[in-house]
């Protein structure tokens, strides 16, 4: 079998090319060609989508050439190439206008100020973060099915209506969430008005300056979280210093009296139910 594979390598692009070929050929469009006896007359290009209309008397047959073109297929393909387009940017959408990032954040403090290293790992982290981001949108991806998604697909509404209604309870979820000073800097960057109404704000507006605020609010609960730990660690690093034990790394003690206060304050309950409620200010 191999040798066989060896003698004829050089005709595998050849077969690859010919499969191809007849691949592309099988789907291309095919043109119907219908017949009829009726009289002395022939029509050519009397078919959906062509415009030239030839006719004549050259012979007792009638041909109809149907090229069977859709005139919407430009726009199904546009269609399509959306779709494909916001499937591929889902995850980053998901990330940037939702409570993701502010969580993720916070979470990601709270285990560095702990000084575990990789403990809880990145997909725990992660995987608490998304299922948070689930719990706190879950009346804005309600009101985004209701209003937007159930309409669209009974046919009730324009694909560009659907867009509106699904946008609209996002915008209204970053604006109460962004700063006013955000969003200004971003609207004195495209030149828009600062009394401008928010329901006229471009979301290209919106996000990035919604992304600023969470990256704020973030640092701010991170920063909170660490002042405990540092005390710790200041503590543990006087005591061994007063011991003259200089070579003992002052972490290595430190972690498991962080841990201990961790624990003794349910931090997981503290931290993570704090950083839900300021969604809901």
């Amino acid at each position: 079998m191999i040798t066989y594979v060896k003698k004829h390598a050089g005709k595998i692009p050849f077969i690859i090319v010919a499969f191809l070929t007849v691949c592309i050929l099988t789907f291309l469009p095919v043109t119907k060609v219908y017949a009829s006896t009726v009289k002395d007359t022939i029509t050519a290009g009397d078919g959906k989508g062509t415009g030239n209309n030839v006719s004549g008397k050259l012979g007792p047959l009638e041909f109809s050439l149907d090229t069977d073109e859709d005139e919407g297929g430009l726009s199904a393909t546009l269609q399509i190439l959306m779709v494909l387009t916001v499937i591929a940017l889902a995850p980053s959408i998901l990330i940037m206008v939702t409570s993701f990032t502010r969580i993720l954040i916070v979470l990601h403090f709270v285990r560095s100020a702990l000084g575990t290293q990789t403990t809880p790992p990145n997909q725990i982290l992660i995987g608490l973060a998304l299922f948070l981001t689930f719990f706190i949108m879950s009346p804005v991806f309600t009101q985004i099915n209701n209003d937007a998604l159930k309409p669209l697909s009974e046919g009730k509404i324009t694909q560009e209506e659907a867009f509106e209604a699904g946008t609209a309870p996002l915008r209204t979820f970053m604006l109460e969430q962004t700063e006013y000073k955000d969003t200004k800097l971003f609207l004195d960057i495209a030149q828009i008005p600062a009394d401008t109404a928010p329901a006229d704000i471009p979301l290209t507006v919106i996000i990035p300056s919604f992304i600023i605020s969470e990256l704020r609010t973030a640092f701010i609960i991170g920063f909170l979280i660490y002042i405990p730990f540092i005390v710790i660690d200041m503590v543990v690093a006087s005591t061994l210093m007063s011991m003259g034990m200089m070579m003992l790394p002052p972490t290595m003690i430190s972690m498991p009296f962080k841990i201990l206060l961790f624990i003794m304050a349910d931090g997981w309950n503290l931290i993570i139910g704090e950083v839900v409620k300021t969604f809901y200010k």
